[in-house]
């Protein structure tokens, strides 16, 4: 565990003594902030109407402002997760310390999951950011904290396991763009496998389905805790760093 907690703290230093982790919390924090204060604004300009036509406007900020704005932040991070997972590996190929990592007494699954959690926790600082908005929200009002609660721990856990899936990408180029673009794309494509259920009930479209990862968030947005999404995560977890490992034993092999 030492040599674990030795390189994510490398490894977020690396992220933080450069420009990198200033640019990204700012660019989350502006563009939340705009869908915080549109959403906001929303509500409120739809309770005056309502008030002025003599209805009753159903105030229920956990529905109408919590779970939209948790949503959106998982759309914010499939654009911010692959420029934060792109440079574990590929960074360590193009300078030629890849070699020193392989080589050295630490073990491969000790560098990965150093890694890993460095990304993870950089993520972790990006969610703290929004929910320095949601202070607001409970000055000024009273939502249920137990649903955002549990909608931010689903975020965590589909960023972990997205993270994971970057960091094997970053694991086979040296490439910081193409790990970046190609991470993308595999985000993009487990988000909207989901799709499929729409229009097909065929066996292969429920198991498309169930290999979204949106699919497994939808519980933990309504603040349902439920035992199978966060296994499937964590299994996703699991199978991203196991095949990184794998793929730095291959390194090893042919160096």
């Amino acid at each position: 565990m030492r040599n674990i907690f030795i390189i994510c703290r490398k490894e977020l230093r690396s992220y933080f003594v450069s420009p990198i982790a200033y640019l990204l919390l700012i660019m989350f924090a502006l563009i939340f902030g705009f869908f915080f204060w549109n959403s906001l604004g929303y509500f409120v300009f739809m309770g005056m109407q309502s008030q002025m036509r003599g209805e009753q406007f159903p105030m229920n900020l956990n529905e109408q402002i919590v779970r939209p704005l948790l949503s959106n932040v998982g759309v914010i991070g499939l654009f911010f997760i692959p420029l934060i997972s792109m440079r574990l590996f590929a960074e360590e190929k193009r300078s030629g310390t890849i070699e020193l990592l392989t080589t050295s007494p630490i073990r491969d699954i000790e560098v990965i999951i150093g890694k890993w959690m460095a990304a993870v926790a950089l993520y972790g600082c990006l969610l703290l950011v929004t929910a320095i908005n949601f202070v607001f929200l409970f000055k000024y009002g009273n939502p249920d904290w137990k649903p955002l609660a549990i909608g931010y721990l689903g975020l965590f856990l589909q960023a972990g396991s997205l993270l994971a899936i970057g960091t094997f990408i970053s694991s086979m180029t040296k490439n910081q763009i193409i790990a970046g673009a190609v991470t993308f794309g595999v985000c993009i494509i487990l988000w909207v496998l989901e799709w499929v259920s729409g229009y097909e009930t065929a066996t292969w479209a429920k198991v498309l389905a169930y290999i979204s990862v949106m699919a497994h968030y939808e519980s933990f947005g309504k603040g349902v805790l439920d035992l199978k999404d966060a296994i499937y995560y964590a299994t996703l977890i699991f199978v991203g760093l196991f095949l990184t490992s794998r793929s730095l034993e291959s390194l090893r092999w042919r160096s």
